[in-house]
């Protein structure tokens, strides 16, 4: 085994740790566009102008598709937890010794959406403070 290919194997003990921190973080972050959403329908509730009306739909789309994308990754991290779960039930010996593949992707995954959340949250505080 080369040296890049054990880099890209982790133990179980870290894999799950990854993905209790991403379920807590995608539950922060889905609490945090619910506080979002409540804080738009407020402006929208307070400004009728075109501009205004163009914003909050813009916004509210944008929500959606990140909540939407929260889900998916939700979703990925229950599934891999399974799957390792399900591993460790039917192979248990020596299971703290064993490697896995890293979930490379997965992480690409989480590190894009936070990413694409904070350029979000910066435009949408930028929206805000010129509306409120």
């Amino acid at each position: 085994m080369t040296t890049i290919e054990k880099t890209k194997r982790k133990h179980l003990s870290d894999l799950h740790f990854e993905h209790q921190l991403w379920t807590m973080e995608t539950a922060f972050y889905t609490d945090e566009l619910n506080l979002y959403q409540q804080w738009l329908a407020g402006i929208a509730a307070k400004n009728t102008g075109e501009e205004v009306v163009k914003q909050v739909e813009h916004f509210q789309n944008q929500f959606i598709i990140q909540s939407n994308q929260l889900e998916l990754l939700n979703h990925e991290i229950k599934a891999h937890e399974q799957w390792l779960t399900n591993h460790a039930e039917t192979h248990p010996v020596a299971i703290d010794h064993q490697v896995f593949a890293d979930h490379t992707a997965m992480r690409q995954s989480a590190d894009t959406f936070k990413s694409l959340y904070a350029d979000l949250k910066v435009e949408f505080k930028q929206f805000v403070s010129k509306w409120m």
